[in-house]
């Protein structure tokens, strides 16, 4: 037998999985780690945890699936994007901790980026509005708040990284500082027509180059682990950003095919082939994972705020005790009772970009529960997503192609079905579960597979996919587009506007 490695470095816990060459799990272990969260707005990662945890979980993985390192025939890394690092070249030391994803502090130097007039600029280069959710912005951060970071950066002594370069550089024990286009492409500085760091926006943020790693396709050889690491010595032979991952783990390889993955976030992207066209909608085009020199793209729109609800109703609202009793709390109404659930904790992402918005309850009545507001909360997560495939709808039509057919789903809420019947009345297409829901590892593990020879091409891949459930819509378009003009009426009261 084949076996591919995976490792999954996600926003709230490190995983690892082992597939076959038919793309079945396995084996898979799990280790949570800490949010750390310093002040309002600002969420934090220890970098030591993240290699930690990921490591134990390698190691535990191997075990039980009773294999060897040297079984492996390559390991692929996808991993939360946009969370920045930085550490010392000599002695690996990180300066400061992880800056996550979801962190807000960057948005007063996003402001001056953009009263300087650099919006048009890293749109047309990068694909991406101005936001403190991207790399540049928390780098920058960093070495203007840190004692003696600037200084160090400029000297050549430090390292940037997103977590897969994070990674790579424990595992080879510092013999390797790369990257793959698709966590470059999410830094606000890396200029994804031409597949390289863009000296403009790099002096506009005053980031020296020498910071950065080097950037391959996403299906790369790009060296080995240390032997000591897992006890044999193994080809790192993919990276890929965790949504791009789950893109190819979904195998959307052309485009118009579209997928959303419902994880603390929901990120959506749909492929649009070889052409990295901008957006008129509201969302970002970022690169697709790539096989080769050819650059891929996709149009993609972030929610910030998805699964991350369902622990704010059990840790904030203690509304349950734990996340697998929100479906039966909210089925426990026949519906929302009228309560429409804005779920702004950081902002609103796409295809909104309202970062001063602020989380909001509106519809309450004498008679609305907590499991009415249960029941709001999931069918938010529903309601931003659609709103994002409504503008992919759009943007894919402008540019004369046809609006979404059907939704692929995966990531931890994809399993409530009472969210993906919703999902698929409000959107009126089907939405599509498939076998493997692990579907960010399983693209790593394809990733891996394809430079390392385990397959041939991408159609193979194709052949491999393979249906679970199709939710079909059967809610009235009239009632959808009435719920929908009501969800917008709500998301004007979170942006005050």
């Amino acid at each position: 037998m084949t076996y591919l490695l995976a490792l999954d470095q996600g926003t709230s816990s490190s995983r690892s999985i082992v597939f076959d060459a038919e793309g079945n799990i396995v084996a898979m272990a799990q280790r949570e780690f800490r949010q750390i969260y310093p002040q309002p707005g600002w969420v934090e990662h220890d970098p030591r945890e993240i290699w930690s945890t990921q490591l134990a979980t390698a190691r535990e993985v191997l075990g039980k699936a009773g294999l060897q390192a040297s079984q492996m025939a390559a390991l692929g890394i996808t991993n939360q994007r946009e969370t920045t690092l930085l550490w010392n070249r000599k002695t690996g030391e990180p300066v400061y901790n992880a800056i996550v994803w979801q962190d807000r502090r960057a948005e007063p130097l996003c402001t001056q980026l953009r009263e300087q007039g650099l919006e048009p600029t890293v749109r047309a280069k990068t694909g991406l509005v101005i936001d403190a959710y991207f790399s540049g912005t928390k780098i920058q951060w960093i070495l203007d708040n840190v004692p003696g970071v600037r200084a160090a950066a400029e000297r050549g002594e430090l390292a940037f990284g997103t977590v897969d370069s994070w990674l790579v550089w424990q595992l080879t024990g510092g013999r390797l500082h790369v990257t793959d286009v698709t966590n470059a492409s999410r830094s606000m500085l890396f200029n994804i027509h031409r597949n390289e760091w863009d000296d403009e926006l790099l002096d506009a943020l005053r980031i020296p180059r020498s910071l950065l790693p080097e950037v391959h396709p996403s299906s790369h050889v790009y060296g080995e682990t240390d032997a000591g690491v897992l006890g044999a010595s193994l080809k790192i032979g993919g990276i890929a950003g965790d949504q791009q991952s789950a893109l190819f783990g979904q195998a959307c390889f052309r485009a118009g095919l579209a997928k959303n993955t419902y994880g603390t976030g929901c990120f959506m992207l749909m492929h649009t082939g070889d052409q990295g066209e901008p957006s008129t909608n509201g969302l970002i085009t970022t690169a697709a994972a790539q096989c080769n020199a050819t650059p891929q793209y996709a149009h993609e729109g972030s929610v910030f705020i998805g699964g991350a609800v369902v622990q704010w109703l059990r840790d904030g609202l203690r509304a349950i005790k734990g996340s697998g009793e929100v479906q039966g709390l909210a089925e426990s109404v026949p519906d929302s009772g009228g309560v429409m659930f804005v779920p702004a904790f950081t902002g609103l992402g796409a295809p909104y970009w309202k970062p001063k918005a602020s989380g909001a309850i509106v519809g309450l009545t004498r008679g609305s529960s907590v499991a009415h507001i249960a029941r709001a909360a999931l069918e938010s997560i529903a309601f931003q997503s659609a709103a994002l495939l409504q503008a992919m709808s759009r943007d894919a039509q402008a540019a004369g192609g046809a609006a979404v057919a059907e939704l692929r789903v995966d990531g931890g809420a994809c399993v409530n079905n009472l969210l993906m019947q919703f999902q698929a009345d409000l959107l009126g297409v089907p939405v599509v579960r498939p076998k493997v829901i692990e579907t960010t590892a399983l693209g790593a593990a394809y990733l891996a597979g394809l430079s390392c020879g385990v397959y041939k091409g991408v159609d193979e891949l194709s052949a491999q996919w393979q249906v679970e459930r199709r939710f079909m819509p059967t809610m009235p378009r009239s009632r959808a587009a009435e719920l929908m003009q009501r969800w917008e009426h709500a998301v004007r009261q979170a942006t005050l506007e």
